[in-house]
């Protein structure tokens, strides 16, 4: 099967290793020379993966049968319903679809109206008096949300990031004088107290086959501290559940997303494709946090280093509208991703640093490493603006898939910042304690 992989960071380096694995010939299209994409390619072409015209005609010159796209960017601007256009099936969504991403308001919008349940109160600003009036609704603990993609860095939160009326209304002024997310327009949304978590699945327009839970770490610094990235690091336990996460909970979640999925139709736009369900676990059980038209980044590291079936199978099925419950089993292991990133990351990134990677020594400990946003040139790797590697142990137990991601570190030397206290035994059990509080009515 020839089969077109779009996009060029840690995502994409875990989807084309799992293409390969299960015996596909990939075709990369990536804005940014990745190491680990380039070399698993039988080409590739550096592009924008925005560039719709030159992506389709990339993969109809070199007769890929499937795709599969990572980032949201080329999702937004219609990449899969070019490349459906063009006869290549495409394991992707459609533009409409996507909107479930790439559009907040749109997102809020359709879990209301079709009765949804995990939805939470919310209104759409684009204006101050707007502001105004939602805060006298809502109250002060508040959520604020540019309307579109920030690359998970544009949420504000009261009491963190803003610590009082005047915080949310200079944050909103910003939003609509600078259009950050692409329009002058934010979601406020009530705060919601617990543990979030992520539930991916796989969708073929109506049917929902979930994978393990995964829990990504937003916050630059150890402790939960600092700027919100695009995620520092994740972990999976073995069973497809969380320390803090019963069974029961997964399974709303679960429904959740099967009622987005079905909602999605009866709006006449069909969901083909990764989908990602971030969630809050709280006292009345997940509340909907946001969506995603495609694998997490972390988080596809972990589902797709422990996946034992055949991925292109998945693929094909996804594209066709042909998935059953019984076409993706999971290795039963806890994994652990830790990233390493540029000096600076989350604030202001250095960039066009020259990092090195020890692949044989990080492979002699157990992990599996995937190149993130980074540029090859002459032999050599050097950071972007955004996160560099991710290192992933898996293991029975996830203190031991820990320790296996902790020790491929020391391998990636430059001028670069890790969380070394993702998935570390204090955390979980923290996270675990925190949980049991908030069932009972605590913070």
């Amino acid at each position: 099967m020839r089969v077109l992989a779009v996009g060029g960071g840690a995502r994409e380096h875990a989807i084309v290793s799992a293409l390969v694995r299960s015996g596909a010939d990939v075709f990369a299209c990536l804005k940014n020379k990745n190491p680990g994409i380039c070399r698993a390619a039988e080409t590739y072409h550096l592009v924008d993966e925005s560039d719709v015209p030159r992506v389709v005609e990339f993969a109809k010159a070199n007769r890929t049968e499937l795709a599969v796209i990572g980032p949201e960017a080329p999702l937004e601007v219609g990449l899969a319903d070019g490349l459906e256009a063009a006869g290549i099936p495409t394991a992707s969504p459609s533009k409409s679809a996507a909107r479930i991403e790439t559009s907040k308001s749109f997102m809020r919008e359709l879990l209301m109206k079709h009765k949804v349940r995990g939805s939470i109160k919310f209104k759409i600003a684009d204006s101050t008096r707007d502001v105004e009036l939602a805060l006298n609704e809502l109250g002060t603990g508040v959520v604020v949300k540019p309307i579109g993609l920030t690359g998970g860095k544009g949420v504000k939160v009261f009491g963190e990031h803003m610590m009082n009326n005047g915080d949310v209304l200079a944050y909103a002024d910003e939003v609509f004088a600078k259009r950050i997310g692409g329009s002058a327009r934010i979601v406020i949304e009530e705060k919601l107290i617990g543990e979030e978590f992520t539930i991916q699945a796989f969708c073929d327009g109506s049917k929902v086959v979930p994978m393990p839970a995964v829990q990504d770490h937003k916050r630059a610094f150890e402790g939960d501290q600092g700027p919100n990235t695009g995620g520092m690091g994740s972990y999976s336990q073995k069973g497809g559940l969380l320390p803090f996460l019963q069974k029961n909970e997964y399974e709303s979640a679960v429904k959740i997303m099967e009622d987005v999925v079905e909602a999605l139709k009866k709006e006449g736009s069909e969901y083909h494709g990764a989908l990602y369900g971030q969630f809050m676990l709280t006292r009345e059980g997940p509340k909907v946090i946001e969506f995603n038209a495609r694998f997490g980044d972390p988080e596809a590291m972990n589902v797709l280093s422990l996946l034992e079936s055949d991925f292109v199978n998945i693929c094909q099925r996804i594209a066709d509208g042909r998935l059953s419950n019984g076409d993706a089993r999971f290795m039963p292991k806890s994994s652990v991703c830790k990233y390493v990133v540029p000096e600076g990351y989350g604030i202001k990134s250095l960039s066009g640093e020259e990092i090195t990677v020890d692949e044989r020594a990080i492979a002699n400990t157990g992990a599996l490493l995937y190149y993130a946003s980074v540029n090859e040139k002459d032999g050599k790797v050097y950071t972007t603006t955004s996160r560099s590697v991710g290192l992933v142990g898996i293991a029975d137990e996830i203190e031991d898939a820990e320790q296996i991601a902790e020790n491929s570190l020391q391998y990636v030397k430059g001028r670069v910042h890790v969380r070394h206290d993702i998935a570390k035994k204090v955390i979980l059990d923290a996270k675990v304690a925190r949980m049991e509080r908030v069932r009972r009515g605590g913070t």
